[in-house]
């Protein structure tokens, strides 16, 4: 009987530890298909810090954006849409987050949360076409949602129509509480990665409107996301007015 009893909390053991290996394989490959399907909507990634506890993956004491920045100085010409090269990367660094870098096949128009929600809830109700969302975080002082629109690319004339003071680096976030405009230089984070202090075992940054969807005009959506980020800038207690971008 004590052999078998031995015996029996063995399997158990082995059966849990099985599940447990099982639900990692099955989260690696989930991770690698989402980060695959943005390199073939055209999204160009590379790998970012990850975060640990409340920290950062990387050697900088103090590090300002934990989990949120490339591992290397040199991601601008990193950055690749190669599914080989990507697949790679996933398998080679398990827990890495990844950006995308925005200019070439794509910009990002980033807001706070609920002015998103906002914006989102307008333009789909006026019947405008809305491309790939993500929510990054899920806290509504602290989160960000991230419209994804065709990129505006290099301009010959740097004086032409658009909104060039909204032009958001890794550098000048603080600068842009209100509305980023992520193109030339910049990049965020793609779906799937996690944010520092997220116990919760899921992503933090994860798809609201899928990649595949066909990439909007930034004009079609910008009236909404101005609109959306002064009515909310008017409700956060302490806030800059000058701050935030208006119409």
């Amino acid at each position: 009987m004590e052999s078998e009893s031995r015996f029996s909390r063995w399997l158990r053991r082995r059966s849990r530890d099985d599940a447990r290996t099982s639900a990692a394989q099955e989260a690696a490959r989930h991770r690698e298909d989402l980060l695959l399907n943005a390199a073939a909507a055209g999204f160009p990634l590379a790998p970012a810090a990850h975060p640990e506890g409340y920290g950062c993956s990387c050697d900088r004491i103090g590090c300002p954006t934990p989990g949120r920045h490339p591992v290397s100085f040199a991601w601008q010409t990193e950055a690749t849409t190669d599914p080989e090269r990507i697949a790679r990367w996933a398998a080679g660094r398990p827990l890495a987050n990844f950006v995308t870098a925005t200019g070439r096949a794509h910009d990002v128009l980033d807001v706070p949360l609920d002015a998103g929600r906002a914006a989102l809830e307008r333009l789909e109700a006026e019947g405008v076409e809305v491309g790939p969302v993500a929510v990054c975080g899920e806290e509504p002082w602290s989160g960000r949602m991230l419209f994804f629109t065709a990129t505006r690319g290099t301009p010959d004339d740097e004086d032409e129509w658009w909104p060039c003071e909204l032009d958001c680096h890794p550098e000048t976030l603080d600068d842009h509480p209100g509305l980023r405009w992520h193109c030339r230089g910049s990049y965020v984070l793609v779906p799937p990665a996690r944010l520092p202090g997220d116990d919760s075992g899921g992503p933090s940054v994860g798809w609201l409107r899928a990649p595949e969807r066909p990439l909007p005009d930034p004009l079609t959506l910008l009236e909404a996301l101005t609109d959306a980020c002064a009515a909310h800038a008017e409700e956060e207690p302490g806030h800059d007015p000058a701050a935030w971008p208006v119409r």
